[in-house]
């Protein structure tokens, strides 16, 4: 059967947005109608589309593309919410006798928008404020002594100044939605999706990786990225929003810090993508855009 939903994952900055467009063209070549689904974490925010590599206009005139630039900036967002939505999608898609292509580099969302994760729940309300509050109060190593007496097996897991994590963990177990280990293989890797799915994980050579990464970002900052963060922080950008890759790093006029953490960030996608069951990996290095969707093409219908 050849699968009806293409999934495009990969690495920032190895054009992904290029061989959606490809493919695209192919399919509808083919007699197809396809529609792009963001699987990105921080291209749901308007405002940041420099930033986060969104498709721009020119772009989008040629593929509808759907779950981006849809949240203010200040409006939090979580994987449980972007699944409704992305399965939503989807399944409109499919419904309208669309050929979706889900594209994106986070991979938690991805597999949110192929599978049916049994996603944590959002906290309390309040819960947040409550725990950050009792972070500055405290500090972080005694925050990570409390959760030591809630949960020692959910201390066990995180560094004892790792603030971030370490509110997070409070708050899930107060929503309930914290539990021990089970030894249960995670969902995040399993082979299931809820409709058939040919899954491409691009690659490409580390160097010309890496240079592309460095190129891209001082494409952005020359489009206007710092202005776009300076905006953003100035209309009160959530927690969430402010995760944006190189959103710290540009508020502080850092461009290099920027290139190195993008560079590893696209280490850890890579990563991400060896664990991907069922992933067909492509090497695009030297290749173009319409070779690589040509080869996704092929391996859809074979």
């Amino acid at each position: 059967m050849t699968p009806n939903v293409i999934a495009i994952f990969g690495p920032t900055g190895i054009g992904k947005t290029s061989v959606a467009l490809a493919l695209a063209r192919r399919l509808r070549a083919a007699g197809e109608d396809p529609v792009a689904i963001s699987a990105d974490a921080l291209q749901v925010y308007g405002g940041l589309e420099t930033l986060t590599g969104a498709a721009d206009a020119t772009e989008q005139a040629e593929l509808e593309h759907r779950l981006i630039s849809f949240l203010p900036v200040a409006a939090t967002f979580s994987a449980g919410r972007y699944a409704q939505l992305a399965h939503a999608e989807v399944d409109r898609a499919l419904a309208e006798g669309r050929t979706p292509i889900v594209v994106g580099g986070t991979g938690l969302y991805l597999r949110a928008a192929l599978t049916e994760l049994r996603l944590k729940p959002p906290p309390p309300e309040g819960a947040r404020e409550r725990w950050l509050a009792e972070l500055e109060r405290v500090g972080a190593p005694a925050l990570h002594a409390q959760l030591n007496e809630r949960a020692p097996w959910a201390a066990a897991g995180i560094e004892r100044n790792d603030r971030q994590r370490l509110v997070r963990a409070h708050e899930l177990l107060d929503a309930g939605a914290l539990e021990p280990p089970t030894g249960e293989p995670s969902q995040l890797w399993t082979a299931e999706t809820r409709h058939p799915t040919l899954l491409a994980g691009l690659t490409m050579e580390r160097e010309a990786l890496y240079a592309r990464i460095d190129e891209r970002v001082s494409a952005m900052v020359a489009a206007g990225a710092r202005e776009e963060v300076l905006r953003a922080d100035a209309a009160g950008a959530s927690d969430t929003a402010r995760k944006a890759l190189g959103f710290a790093d540009l508020l502080a006029g850092d461009v290099e810090a920027m290139q190195r953490h993008t560079r590893n960030y696209a280490r850890r996608q890579l990563t991400w993508m060896r664990k991907l069951a069922g992933a067909e990996t492509i090497d695009t290095t030297g290749r173009s855009a319409d070779d690589v969707a040509a080869e996704i093409d092929n391996l859809r219908r074979r």
